[in-house]
């Protein structure tokens, strides 16, 4: 995989991320569940702006962004189910965080550092949505 390819997949990772992350904001009460309600909104702002770093990132390659979809497949959460919330978006930054790993792994030199940073943060918020530690890629 190039690193703009890498890019592209990862772009298209957060754009999914942002969609489902909205969705699931939208089922969960900043009064029922105050953590769960920040976690989600940190996580969205945060996703938002990885987006638009990365658009930066493929436009500086001399490429056109790959677009968001139209829709995503949307989990089957019941609004105020905190755990079946919570599930979900641990899996959606999971998922986000393998995207991470293969745009590290697929990073010249100079530009690696912003992707393992945001490999990190991604790890963090898998953390705090109760997520355990994973292996490090090739251990």
């Amino acid at each position: 995989m190039t690193y703009l390819d890498a890019l592209q997949t990862t772009l298209a990772a957060e754009h999914a991320a942002l969609f489902v992350g909205g969705y699931l904001g939208a089922q969960t009460s900043a009064s029922a569940d105050p953590t769960l309600y920040e976690a989600l909104r940190t996580s969205y702002d945060v996703h938002r702006a990885r987006r638009d770093e990365l658009t930066r990132f493929v436009l500086a390659g001399g490429a056109e962004p790959v677009a968001a979809a139209a829709s995503y497949d949307l989990p089957g959460v019941v609004t105020g189910d905190s755990a079946a919330i919570r599930g979900e978006a641990l899996r959606v930054e999971r998922a986000c965080g393998t995207t991470y790993g293969y745009l590290v792994a697929s990073t010249p030199g100079e530009q690696r550092s912003w992707a393992v940073g945001a490999l990190l943060d991604s790890a963090r918020r898998e953390l705090a949505l109760g997520g355990s530690p994973r292996p490090s890629p090739g251990r």
